[in-house]
């Protein structure tokens, strides 16, 4: 799975998030403080992120920030994206399944690294509902 990561500081935890998913054999591309000379500001690294997953040029997207907060409503910015902030893995199994979020977003001050493979864990174990309310609700957001 092509994968875009982008963090607006190079933390422990961002450094972690993209070994370990090079570990579990994606094809990761980094953005903000994680790739050089790229623009480090939350808002920029995470948009930038996103919009890889909206063109199809990455399948998902994992957005950092100090909070997760900001990274996520920019990545909610690019239209196509819904990105869900996870501080556990039963949150990020219910926005795979409920919300077909195809973002994750997570707060670096908080994710250590045994919860962020956690959280990977159940976002990657999870799949889209297919029962007809969820995919309406996954519908409506797309203005369909």
């Amino acid at each position: 799975m092509r994968i875009s990561v982008s963090s607006d500081m190079d933390e422990p935890v961002a450094r972690a998030l993209v070994a370990e998913l090079r570990s579990r054999g994606h094809e990761v591309r980094t953005h903000g403080a994680l790739e050089p000379g790229a623009d480090p500001q939350w808002a920029a690294c995470s948009e930038a992120a996103a919009r890889e997953v909206a063109a199809g040029t990455a399948d998902q997207a994992v957005v950092c920030c100090w909070t997760g907060t900001g990274a996520s409503i920019a990545a909610n910015k690019v239209p196509g994206v819904r990105a869900a902030l996870c501080t556990d893995a039963y949150t990020a199994d219910g926005a795979r399944r409920w919300n077909d979020a195809n973002v994750l977003a997570l707060g670096l001050r908080l994710t250590s690294e045994p919860l962020m493979k956690e959280i990977l864990d159940a976002w990657f174990a999870a799949e889209a509902s297919e029962d007809e309310e969820d995919r309406e609700n996954v519908e409506r957001l797309e203005g369909r």
